[in-house]
């Protein structure tokens, strides 16, 4: 078995209040005064606060605008080689610094074995995973690949690649780092999806390091993994990429269809790994959105605070994609205790993580305290 030995997270240095984001947005869409209510009406029901960005023009007047145009029409409206020039200058220093605050104390960076790079916000070769090399001077023979283009869920196709590459090596030590700079690609044709887009994502990072479980090193234990498709939600939520930016589809059926079929999901892969509903101590869901969590909370009948830890993440960030189910984990972990079960026999000491990206596909799996 495979083990989470830590978890660090970093985010840009533009902190910027979903109000503030919401203003810029009614000017960038050029809205009437009766949309741009329904807008702050939509913005003020997402359950987000906070959320971060490389771009600092969403707190700025528009004469201190550096990503934007300062024109009236906000053309040249940048364009995909503009955003990710963005994306190659700002990726691998959120990046290390996200490694950095998930190995201190752990080992030495030389120690790591393996490399895995997940985003599908930037991509280019050579990416990530060689700018990453570079800036914190890791093994030149270091083993190394990419997860690109599976938007919220890579995290834990991620992990599933550590897990076997752990079990095969017992002496390697797997570093996956997340990284999303999901605010380079908002749009300026205020269509639906664009607008859901521009109201729910931030840009973070999220590094993890992943043993054998023999290392000497306690940590949380990778039991079982578990996936599926919707295929009936195939168009319901995409990403594609376009001369603007990269393109998200994101229906406002989603949370229909994953209330519909997440309990579904649920079982099976608890009766995949051996785990009981009962066992789960704690539920690591990835908050995709206010209404997907309310969605799941309704799934799976939750009365007693569940996805607290999903919905502060969503509070204080909002969307990363593919770090935000490890922003979640990462609370859960600093105060995993056992639970007593409600039948007084034992403990729940299980952890039960979801996410779901474009496909409609939903991945799971079941991590524990103890092997």
């Amino acid at each position: 078995m495979a083990k989470i030995i830590s978890i660090g997270t970093a985010v840009p240095a533009h902190q910027h209040k979903q109000e503030d984001i919401l203003q810029f947005m009614q000017l960038v869409y050029a809205m009437n005064e009766t949309d741009k209510r329904k807008l702050k009406f939509l913005y003020h029901q997402s359950g987000i606060k906070n959320r971060f960005s490389v771009i600092s023009d969403y707190s700025k007047p528009v004469n201190e605008w550096k990503f934007y145009p300062h024109t009236e029409n906000l053309e040249p409206f940048p364009s995909l080689e503009q955003r990710m020039n963005w994306f190659n200058k700002y990726a691998a220093p959120l990046s290390v610094d996200a490694i950095r605050n998930c190995i201190t104390t752990k080992l030495h960076a030389n120690e790591i074995t393996h490399l895995i790079t997940v985003s599908c916000t930037g991509m280019s070769a050579p990416g990530l995973d060689l700018q990453v090399m570079e800036l914190m001077d890791l093994p030149k023979n270091i083993y190394r690949t990419s997860v690109n283009f599976m938007g919220c869920y890579a995290a834990i196709h991620a992990l599933k690649m550590a897990n076997s590459i752990c079990n095969s090596e017992k002496e390697a030590k797997v570093l996956i780092v997340c990284t999303e700079l999901c605010t380079l690609h908002f749009q300026r044709e205020g269509t639906v999806d664009n607008i859901t887009s521009s109201m729910l994502f931030g840009d973070g990072s999220a590094a993890v390091l992943v043993t054998h479980d023999s290392y000497n090193h306690p940590g949380l234990v990778l039991k079982d993994f578990y996936s599926e498709i919707i295929i009936k939600g195939k168009k319901d939520m995409a990403w594609e990429l376009s001369s603007s930016g990269f393109l998200m589809t994101l229906s406002g059926y989603i949370p229909e269809l994953i209330e519909e079929d997440f309990e579904s999901l649920v079982n099976k892969s608890l009766q995949r790994s051996g785990v009981k509903k009962e066992d789960i101590g704690y539920w690591c869901i990835h908050p995709g959105g206010k209404r997907i969590l309310e969605a799941i909370h309704k799934s799976l009948a939750f009365t007693n605070g569940e996805l607290n830890e999903s919905y502060k993440v969503l509070n204080e960030f909002g969307n990363m994609s593919s770090p935000t189910i490890l922003f979640v984990l990462k609370e859960i972990i600093t105060h995993l205790t056992p639970i007593p079960s409600p039948q007084g026999e034992g403990c729940r000491g299980e952890v039960f993580a979801a996410a779901f990206g474009p496909g409609l596909t939903m991945e799971t799996f079941v991590a524990s305290t103890h092997a």
